[in-house]
């Protein structure tokens, strides 16, 4: 449930904070005093789009903070996201500057716009003064359709996406064949020339290091004898100097125990220098020179460089070259396999219409429940003996959806056939069919425990009134018993009917307007519903009347239990 709304330089609002309950709530006031400023605040912190208009003249930011109960559905995806969910509060925070840059919070860590936005679908279900114009686009009902169902689409997406690329595999097969048959056949050559060599992955530097020491063979042996003769064979040689300085200075250490770690030293030295002379006989027994290996290490580098210039690529890249060119005869062998191209879009194919017929069973389970519902709630909106129908019709082609389209039909009257929205209902109707299927829809979720915690409707009432208008109160004021209803309105029969009511205004702040949002009730409550029933002008029957029609919906004396809203202009 949303709990408190908080504003800062949005549009022509300076600072305000509105602090909501269960139920529901009403906003009302004069057109123009900034009460769409509100729902489109609230729709910034849900991650919705914003740019620099919203942003108040002169200001260098806009500012929105929603706080809601924590819902226990996204615990979990909290956790997983990596924000705070140990508080029984959630917090969404949106700001964008006057450049149009956004920046989003959620519990006080940094988050995506998305993420606001993923979260806001858990949250809150807002349904537009303009919702009616979706009911004419068949992607709309379809989508409206599915989700009553309880059909989850992304899978037949997914396959028809790898259906039509089976097809158009097996048709560039088709196309290329010639051209295809030809590059397997440069691949299959290039292959055969570089597989003779067989190189290896490192085979490359280890052909030159071995190389660089079979060429240098006769001098490398010269130079160990040369170290041998210094250590051990010379005359005189460094191990029997050293022998000599340890001799002269171990009877001394007895007179002296600080020459005791020169002659530990000596010792050592002495020590590395009989493993070094070890090392270097051993390398002399094991190195000999080998012309025939020389020669076939010359020969292999040879292919290598030879190779390495016909391709173009430098020697040590001539085992990834062969496989690439491994890897892309392959492909080119797969597609020209005209036979398993086939049989995999076949396969494809199948697959999608199988998953295409299961949402056609749900879609056609789900439509006369929804047809039925809605009809039911057209009864007390004006629109006694009209009919509403979901109306499934199978496409002459598949189409990514599926196998039928969906429309929204009416009849507006008894006795008449349905027909298509957009050709038999006005404009008053489509608000009122939209407002049928926010109802019905809304409930279901109940029923179905996937309802938003919170809706929001947002002037949907328009062009509805007379008793209609008290029987959309009453819906709304249902829809508040198990979920938190906000519904920004001009007629009073739905206000009157509201556990809570506030009201919108705007007044000249120097030289600014400035919008503000303040709870009313009993007297005060009173006037704004006369103000909706008469206008500026406040007659003793519009009175009268708004007296009668609070009493009448067992609102007006109730006490409206609520923490004043704070402007930019009150003290905090």
């Amino acid at each position: 449930m949303l709990r408190r709304l908080t504003l800062r330089d949005v549009v022509i609002v300076s600072q305000l904070e509105v602090e909501l309950q269960a139920g529901l709530s009403v906003l009302t006031g004069e057109t123009g005093a900034g009460k769409s400023i509100l729902i489109d605040a609230l729709q910034l912190a849900l991650g919705g789009r914003g740019d620099a208009g919203m942003v108040r003249e002169g200001c260098t930011r806009a500012e929105v903070t929603a706080e809601f109960d924590t819902a226990p559905a996204l615990i979990g995806w909290l956790d997983e996201a990596g924000f705070d969910s140990g508080s029984d509060t959630l917090l969404l925070r949106r700001s964008i500057d006057s450049q149009g840059k956004s920046r989003a919070w959620i519990n006080g860590s940094p988050a995506t716009v998305s993420q606001l936005r993923e979260a806001g679908e858990q949250l809150v279900d807002i349904h537009g003064q303009h919702a009616w114009q979706s009911l004419t686009r068949p992607a709309a009902v379809r989508a409206l359709l599915d989700e009553q169902a309880g059909a989850d689409t992304s899978r037949l997406a997914a396959l028809w996406q790898a259906w039509k690329a089976a097809e158009a595999a097996l048709a560039d097969a088709r196309a290329r064949g010639e051209t295809l048959e030809r590059e397997r056949e440069r691949l299959a050559w290039q292959i055969g020339e570089v597989d003779k060599l067989a190189p290896g992955d490192d085979e490359w530097e280890e052909l030159n290091a071995e190389h660089q020491r079979l060429a240098h063979a006769q001098s490398l042996l010269d130079g160990v004898r040369a170290a041998l003769l210094a250590l051990t064979d010379g005359e005189p040689a460094a191990d029997a100097l050293a022998s000599q300085a340890i001799d002269a200075l171990e009877d001394l250490t007895r007179y002296d125990t600080g020459l005791a770690a020169v002659l530990e030293v000596l010792q050592g030295a002495q020590a590395q220098l009989q493993d070094a002379a070890h090392s270097l006989h051993t390398y002399l027994d094991r190195s000999e020179p080998d012309p025939a290996r020389l020669a076939e290490l010359d020969a292999r580098l040879s292919s290598w460089l030879s190779l390495a210039r016909r391709y173009r690529r430098p020697p040590a890249e001539l085992p990834a070259l062969l496989a690439g060119w491994k890897q892309e005869l392959r492909s080119v062998d797969a597609a020209t396999d005209l036979a398993a191209l086939e049989t995999a879009q076949q396969q494809s194919q199948i697959a999608w219409r199988s998953e295409a017929q299961r949402i056609g069973k749900l879609r056609r389970a789900a439509a006369p429940k929804l047809s039925a519902a809605v009809t039911q709630v057209m009864q007390q909106l004006g629109m006694a003996g009209g009919r509403f129908e979901v109306a499934l019709t199978p496409v002459e082609t598949p189409q990514a959806f599926g196998l039928e389209s969906a429309e929204f039909r009416v009849a507006g009257h008894a006795g008449s056939s349905p027909r298509g929205l957009v050709k038999v209902a006005s404009g008053g109707e489509l608000s009122r069919l939209a407002l049928a299927i926010a109802v019905t829809t809304s409930r279901a979720g109940e029923a179905k425990g996937a309802a938003a915690p919170t809706l929001i409707f947002d002037e949907i009432d328009a062009g509805v009134g007379g008793s209609v208008a008290y029987q959309v109160g009453r819906m709304m004021k249902q829809l508040g018993g198990s979920s938190q209803v906000l519904a920004v309105t001009h007629l009073a029969q739905v206000a009157a009917c509201a556990d809570h009511h506030f009201v919108v205004s705007k007044a000249m702040q120097g030289r600014a307007t400035i919008s503000d949002v303040q709870p009313v009730a009993g007297e005060a409550r009173v006037s704004e519903v006369a103000r909706m029933l008469g206008g500026e002008r406040l007659a003793g029957t519009s009175r009268a009347h708004a007296e009668a029609m609070l009493g009448g919906a067992g609102a007006a004396d109730e006490p409206v239990d609520h923490k004043p809203a704070r402007s930019a202009h009150q003290p905090r």
